[in-house]
């Protein structure tokens, strides 16, 4: 990967749905490769009307409800946003961005009709995450840094070690603060450069993909070899040292960007027969050069209790023993697919709806460069009804008043959609229905009867109360 710099970054948003919240707040620094600053962006977009914010969410980032009505609209914010992405030679990266961010960002990219996955491959960028990093940094090099603790475990959020490691003054969940400390961080994690190397190169697909072939095979059936590594994950938890001993099931028939690992510290595992995978097994989808990464599984990185060791080679014991029941678990989860989803919203079918066409990409394109005025033209001859609707939402929330009646009543019956709470029938990929403004007056409730807020959080709940009461009654 041939890039030139790193652009850290982070983003506040509305809640946590990538779907149906959007970014608030958007914060860059972009560096050289020997992370010397060279710029820095930031950018606060404007609520937009059908998005119902998550009290919780706004209180914790605390930015105020008015500057966000000072913010750029989210179509233009959003492009800025490409753009720094989609420059040429960028590596971006932040505090668990591929866990969060970057998906949210892919969401809004393709909200706003803009190509969502280009600053991943694109023009010599692609995509690095300090989390993992900073796990393997933990495990194996604990000495370059200060380690918090939390309940008397160590905790790996960015808050706790900005504060233990004095990283950057501020807020945390501030952006531009968050962004300042992952900067610092990673400079303190660079100092060993071998390590960083080491590390950093998991988020190349290649290399990912020759090391994964490089694990050993501790068992082959025809032509198939299973391959074992170590898995790193912070979802595994402290107290499984954040491993996991994985078996390699192959790569996923229809999805051909997943291989799929086996976890062998489940004790169910033995009971598995070609009826109950589902319920006796557990397969994690990995994608080449994103975490969790696997480890070859030498000495020197294994931190198994005695139990847990003796449960995995149990496991591949048995399971060497009966290719039959192995053979029955890779058919399974190598054939399984996502159900289709009853009342997916456009705007959260990014992963059903394709890729577009050359015409359409040109189209999106002469839209995003239109004056608001003339942008009616274009989606007029949009005839892929998901982009059209997808543009004429654009439209609705930015530039209504260039709409013609019929169009603007068809954007305002979504609108009343949302804001008088019948969302029933919008849905996530996942199934999960659109938040409704009661919802979010509810969390209000809980929060502020929980006693846990400081003046200024208070005074922000109040005021992000009476912003949902107003719209649950528009």
């Amino acid at each position: 990967m041939k890039s030139s710099t790193y652009l850290f970054y982070d983003i506040e948003t509305s809640g946590l749905s990538k779907c149906f919240d959007q970014v608030l707040q958007f914060a860059a620094i972009r560096t050289d490769l020997d992370l010397n600053e060279l710029s820095r962006d930031e950018i606060i977009i404007k609520l937009n009307p059908d998005v119902i914010p998550s009290p919780g969410a706004m209180v914790v980032h605390r930015v105020p409800l008015s500057v966000i009505k000072q913010g750029e609209n989210e179509c233009d914010a959003m492009a800025q946003i490409h753009a720094l992405l989609n420059t040429p030679g960028t590596i971006s990266l932040g505090y668990n961005t591929l866990g969060f961010d970057d998906e949210f960002l892919r969401f809004g990219f393709y909200r706003n009709l803009l190509p969502p996955y280009t600053h991943q491959y694109a023009n010599r960028c692609g995509r690095m995450d300090i989390y993992p990093l900073v796990l393997f940094y933990c495990l194996y090099k604990p000495d370059v840094l200060q380690w918090p603790t939390r309940h008397d475990k160590p905790s790996l959020k960015l808050e706790d070690l900005n504060a233990a490691n004095h990283l950057a003054d501020g807020h945390a969940h501030n952006a531009m603060v968050d962004v300042e400390a992952t900067v610092a961080l990673a400079k303190q994690l660079k100092q060993e450069t071998k390590v960083w190397d080491y590390i950093a190169a998991y988020f190349d697909k290649q290399t990912d993909l020759d090391r994964m072939g490089s694990l050993p095979a501790p068992i082959t059936t025809g032509t198939q070899d299973y391959l074992y590594g170590l898995m790193l994950d912070g979802k595994f938890g402290a107290d499984a040292a954040y491993q996991c001993p994985v078996l390699g099931l192959g790569g996923h028939q229809h999805y051909k960007n997943q291989t799929l690992w086996l976890r062998l510290d489940q004790e169910k595992l033995q009971q598995t027969s070609p009826d109950d995978v589902k319920d006796t097994t557990w397969v994690i989808k990995k994608k080449p050069g994103e975490p969790p990464f696997l480890l070859p599984p030498h000495d020197r990185f294994l931190r198994l209790s005695e139990a847990r060791a003796a449960l995995v080679n149990d496991n591949l014991a048995y399971l060497k023993a009966n290719p039959d029941i192995l053979k029955a678990i890779t058919h399974y989860y190598q054939q399984d697919v996502y159900p289709d989803v009853a009342h997916l919203d456009v705007d959260a079918a990014l992963y059903q709806s394709g890729f577009p066409s050359r015409q359409e990409e040109a189209l999106c394109q002469k839209f995003h460069a239109a004056s608001s005025k003339d942008k009616l033209g274009y989606l007029e001859q949009f005839t892929h009804p998901g982009l059209r609707t997808r543009a004429l939402r654009v439209m609705g929330r930015h530039y209504q008043t260039e709409l013609p009646e019929a169009l603007a009543a068809e954007f305002d019956d979504y609108l009343a959609m949302i804001t008088q709470g019948h969302t029933e029938h919008v849905r996530d990929y996942r199934g999960v229905v659109h938040i409704t403004p009661q919802q979010a007056l509810a969390e209000a409730d809980a929060l502020a009867r929980a006693g846990e807020l400081d003046p200024e959080q208070q005074t922000l709940l109040a005021e992000w109360v009476a912003y949902l009461e107003a719209q649950s009654e528009s």
